[in-house]
């Protein structure tokens, strides 16, 4: 197989990923990653690295626009990521020293969690009881809603960020976003309305996948030349899959990726405990 027949399956793949992630709100790395590691044998380091800067680029313009439209609490994801980061940084210098199998069988767990996870419809819950942390730090805000502004508060602040750090641990180890589980943390830990934490988690995954690449970069682990198609097919993937959702019946698509990611998951399960990736 010659270099450029390699690049454009990969930049197909990516383009299919990113299409997927974005139709399920899972991101491209829960795709990318198994393309690489299972059908071309790629180094799942390396798929890691490639994963993550798509990450980066996908998360920086998705966010931008959540940032603009007013609903994304700027102040609670930069205090969120001082967690996220370091639980990051902590599993991507993990990921040296775990076995191949042991991170292959993780990311099928993970990736089974987030499947699940981005199937169940939540309803907007509005906190009205106040912490003294959250009022302290000024972590309490408000997101636009048919025009008017609708206030909230957040709880149980030590909570959320113990459970951001490990967030940022499975995205540092395993090279994606951990969105579900930065959604567990906000939605279901602090109380935080469902849209601000699903866009917050948004503004957040970009900087924790950073502070892993660059520990990924050290090691030698990410390919410019992998890189670089597996970022421009996720991001129009990932554009395509915005103007698809816009037209279409989500919830079946959602549940009909979901299934194909779970797909996914068993097969890195599968290949993790016999040992044949």
């Amino acid at each position: 197989m010659t270099v450029l027949v390699l690049t454009l399956i990969i930049l197909v793949g990516a383009y299919v990923a990113g299409l997927v992630g974005s139709l399920t709100g899972l991101g491209g790395g829960v795709v990318i990653i198994p393309l690489l590691s299972i059908l071309l044998h790629v180094n799942i380091h390396y798929a890691i690295g490639a994963s993550l800067v798509s990450v980066i680029a996908t998360s920086s313009g998705s966010a931008a626009a959540y940032v603009k439209e007013g609903i994304t609490n700027m102040r609670l994801g930069m205090f969120l990521e001082i967690a996220t980061t370091s639980g990051a940084i902590t599993g991507a210098v993990m990921a040296k020293y775990l076995p191949v199998q042991y991170i292959a069988i993780l990311f099928g767990v993970v990736l089974i969690f987030s499947a699940v996870t981005s199937l169940i419809k939540r309803a907007e819950y509005i906190e009205r009881k106040k912490s003294k942390p959250a009022e302290i730090l000024k972590l309490n805000g408000t997101y636009p809603s048919n025009g008017e502004p609708i206030a909230y508060n957040v709880t149980n602040v030590g909570g959320g960020f113990l459970m951001m750090i490990l967030a940022g641990a499975m995205s540092g180890l395993l090279g994606i976003g951990s969105g579900a589980l930065k959604v567990v943390a906000m939605d279901g830990i602090m109380r935080v309305p469902f849209k601000v934490s699903t866009t917050t988690s948004n503004f957040m995954i970009g900087v924790t996948a950073a502070a892993s690449a660059v520990v990924y970069l050290q090691r030698g682990y990410i390919d410019p030349g992998l890189a670089m198609p597996v970022v421009i097919g996720v991001l129009l993937g990932a554009f395509t899959g915005s103007k698809i959702l816009v037209h279409s019946q989500s919830k079946k698509l959602k549940y009909f990726f979901a299934i194909v990611v779970t797909v996914l998951a068993i097969q890195m399960i599968y290949k993790g405990i016999s040992g044949t990736l």
